[in-house]
């Protein structure tokens, strides 16, 4: 891909709108998937293309092409989304205000997957079938892997100027058990920014997962009802990323006045423990990076500060709509869309406790780990844990069925009271909106104790 900075400049020069912008992308991308003994999909992608986004009066126009344009075309493209924007626009235009940056960055991940041969990630992949599917009691399996190489220029009519590239690489593992009418199952999910060697060597992790499912089969169901819930770090960041992440997202909150009189800043939600950040900052993880795709820097964010809701995710146009600075949270997964308010690495903050001051004193309650799904609706959530075990005075005690975790994220904040130090981050998956999916992500936690949590059981 080349397109000087000047041939955007020029582009965007003159334009009658209240904000313009142009951002162009190349990528390649390889996917394998299996289901079972077959093959679903092999291949290999590549991709280029761009958009252009216009404000005028508050309505925005946007247009994309699967192309590079001449200089003369992307400016007809450019005039095109004024067009679009003046027949929306039928109010003030409001976008918080940002630093201009001109930066072009670069990474270079070692080893490139992309420079690994299809072949090559096909035998690994056919190594982690064999193994799932040799396991007595298995029926079937899905593996799906999937890895890419991404470049963007943006270019705004306000001076901004940003080059940056990531490469990302994921891996889900799902293992299938089956007696008679009865299926349990189990799931191994990681990912990287571009590491291939991360999802090279979990023969034993797969082994486990093939294992457990079967397993699971004859595990006894737990009672329904209210119980102390301690969850690991993956299930505890699903429930941060999933069941509060979204709703702080201010796309969605500046329209819908019944949750902006719930979620007030400087309201409390929890206790003096509970800090929630986002933070795209962080070195090394998929949700990391240092401009969003509006050209605003990134930042940590405190989403909850010692319990007290003090933030939200932003764009310019949410943050200037709602008089707030912006986060650095408006990302697309492609050019093919227009960026939203989305998350980056979400997670709770850790504590000085460990796992076993968590246990103690809970004479009978459910340690939940790892997760299978889940939904939320507003304030609701329920969630599938991947594996459970019954907690009896104070220790881990016998496995139980996975059980489903169901309540109101407010309440439930407010009922976490204790938090270990061990913080883990999730890299696996990828998190989706408004038809874009997956846009890498990570959530993470602690351990964390829930004190009272309706579980669904027998």
């Amino acid at each position: 891909m080349t397109a000087s900075r000047e041939l955007l400049e020029h582009a965007l020069k003159g334009v009658e709108a209240d904000y313009s912008e142009i951002r162009l992308e190349e990528a390649e991308a390889s996917n394998i998937r299996y289901r079972g003994q077959e093959v679903e999909e092999a291949g290999i992608s590549s991709s280029l293309g761009g958009n252009v986004r216009a404000l005028v009066k508050g309505g925005w126009g946007f247009v994309s092409f699967n192309d590079l344009p001449q200089p003369h075309e992307l400016r007809e493209k450019v005039d095109l989304a004024v067009r679009q924007a003046r027949l929306a626009g039928r109010e003030e235009s409001r976008l918080a205000p940002t630093p201009t940056v001109v930066e072009s960055l670069r990474e270079k991940p070692k080893p490139n997957p992309l420079t690994i041969p299809l072949a090559e990630k096909k035998a690994l992949l056919d190594q982690y079938k064999e193994i799932i599917m040799s396991t007595p009691g298995i029926t079937t399996s899905v593996i799906a892997y999937g890895d890419g190489w991404k470049r963007t220029v943006f270019a705004s009519s306000q001076g901004s100027y940003v080059e940056q590239a990531r490469s990302d690489v994921g891996l889900q593992v799902l293992a299938v058990a089956r007696d008679g009418g009865e299926v349990q199952q189990a799931s191994l999910s990681v990912g990287s920014r571009g590491d291939f060697l991360q999802i090279a060597h979990l023969h034993p992790q797969v082994r486990e997962i093939s294992r457990r499912a079967v397993e699971l089969l004859s595990a006894p169901r737990v009672k329904g009802g209210e119980y102390t819930v301690v969850l690991d770090p993956v299930l505890a960041g699903v429930f941060v990323h999933e069941a509060f992440g979204h709703l702080s997202e201010s796309d969605f909150l500046y329209e819908n006045p019944g949750l902006q009189e719930i979620m007030v800043l400087g309201k409390r939600f929890g206790e003096r423990i509970l800090n929630i950040v986002d933070d795209a900052t962080l070195p090394g993880l998929r949700g990391s990076y240092k401009y969003d795709d509006e050209g605003v820097p990134t930042r940590k964010n405190y989403l909850i500060r010692e319990g007290i809701l003090v933030g939200r995710l932003h764009s310019r146009e949410t943050a200037g709509k709602m008089g707030e600075s912006p986060s650095g949270n408006a990302r697309s997964a492609s050019y093919r869309f227009p960026p939203i308010v989305r998350m980056s690495n979400t997670f709770i903050e850790p504590d000085t406790a460990n796992l076993d001051d968590l246990l103690e004193g809970i004479e009978e309650g459910i340690y939940a780990r790892n997760w299978h799904g889940g939904t939320t609706s507003m304030e609701m959530f329920t969630f599938s844990a991947g594996e459970a075990f019954m907690i009896r005075n104070g220790k881990i005690a016998e496995p139980i069925r996975p059980v489903v975790l169901t309540g109101n994220v407010f309440a439930t904040l407010g009922l976490i009271d204790g938090i270990a130090r061990d913080l883990d981050m999730n890299q696996g998956g990828g998190c989706g909106k408004g038809d874009q999916y997956p846009l890498p992500v990570s959530n993470g936690s602690p351990h964390i104790r829930i004190r009272k949590c309706l579980v669904g059981g027998r």
